[in-house]
């Protein structure tokens, strides 16, 4: 069994299961397919390294997606390629007092005024931002 199938079918397992935390697998391979894509219209013939944006508050395990990249790029355009992974941190904006503040996925009130109206500016990405193609 290939490593891609076995992974797939520790993923489907995971699932059947109630373990969350798999959906990495199928993000990973859109990062594949996107980049694939995007390298193939620029003539390329293999991908050096992708360069991916991960929101802290996204859902994503920056950590799972590199696990599960060197699987997902097997017999593409980006095998042996590297993947970058830059982490974006969570921020957000007070609705009351217009204050901005670092966010995690455990605050919920502003911390200069207690109000529960955070808004999130940042944090939520999910971006292929840069392919690197000799």
């Amino acid at each position: 069994m290939t490593f891609l199938r076995r992974l797939i079918s520790l993923a489907a397992g995971a699932r059947s299961v109630g373990v969350s935390g798999m959906h990495e697998l199928g993000i990973t391979q859109s990062i594949i397919d996107i980049a694939g894509r995007n390298a193939a219209a620029q003539g390329a013939t293999r991908v050096l390294s992708v360069t991916v944006e991960i929101g802290l508050l996204s859902g994503i395990v920056p950590d799972a997606v590199e696990f599960c990249y060197d699987a997902c790029a097997a017999g593409t355009l980006l095998a042996g390629s590297r993947l970058i992974v830059r982490a974006i941190p969570g921020r957000g904006r007070c609705g009351d007092c217009g204050g901005e503040c670092p966010l995690d996925p455990y605050t919920f009130a502003c911390p200069a005024c207690g109000a529960l109206t955070l808004e999130r500016l940042a944090g939520e990405e999910l971006r292929v931002i840069e392919l690197e193609i000799p």
